[in-house]
Order: C-alpha cells, then sequence, then structure tokens
C-alpha cells in the first residue's frame, strides 16, 4: 500500500491481491467508475457500479468498517473519481486499485460477467 498526494489528501494505492485481501475479510466497499457496458463484461463481485461521466459523490456512502476503494480500467478514471470526492469534500480515506481490472484480471482474481438483472 502507497499513498499519493492528490489535491492535498492522501489517497493510497492498493494493488489488486490487496484489494482481493480486504474483500475476504469484509473491510472493502468497492466502487466501480467504469461506464455500464465496461461493467457487464467484467466486474468484481461486491462492486457498486458509480460511472465517471455521472459520477456523483453523494453516492458514495461508505459503510461503517469498510474501507473505500474506486476502481476502473486502468486506474486512471479512479483518480479523477477521487478528485471530485476531495473538492467535494469527502471526509473519509479513499483508495484506489493500482492497475485497475486490467491488473485485477492479470492476476487471476475472481470476477463476475454479463448483465445485472
Amino acid at each position: 500500500m502507497q499513498a499519493i498526494d492528490q489535491n492535498g489528501v492522501e489517497v493510497w494505492m492498493l494493488d489488486p491481491r490487496e484489494v482481493q485481501d480486504r474483500i475476504e475479510n469484509g473491510t472493502a466497499y468497492i466502487v466501480d467508475v467504469r461506464e455500464p457496458h465496461e461493467f457487464d463484461e467484467a466486474r468484481i463481485a461486491s462492486a457498486t457500479l458509480n460511472p465517471l461521466s455521472t459520477f456523483d459523490p453523494a453516492k458514495i456512502k461508505t459503510p461503517e468498517g469498510k474501507d473505500l476503494i474506486l476502481h476502473c480500467r486502468s486506474a486512471r478514471r479512479c483518480g479523477v473519481a477521487a478528485e471530485h470526492l476531495i473538492v467535494t469534500g469527502y471526509t473519509g480515506q479513499i483508495h484506489r486499485m493500482a492497475g485497475g481490472m486490467i491488473a485485477w484480471a492479470a492476476d487471476g482474481l475472481p470476477m463476475e460477467t454479463g448483465p445485472i438483472d
């Protein structure tokens, strides 16, 4: 885990295996900022969709005892989403998944596919 400075706020970068560990121990609140068609193609099972194109920081309600983890395809868009959260006054800790879904898939971690009913 490595912290980066984003607009004066520390944002923590997690590799996909660290994210998987947090999923397994029940401390991950994952927000996917990709677009709906990307989410339908492949997603982390526990992720909530909040696409960057319509990103609404007010929809981010991190449950007590969980870590907010933003992710996207390559970790670029989740950086933009983190900026939106910061400038709108989000006060919780923010994590981003390094490498996004590309790195998640490369590590062979579990994914769901297909549209959600």
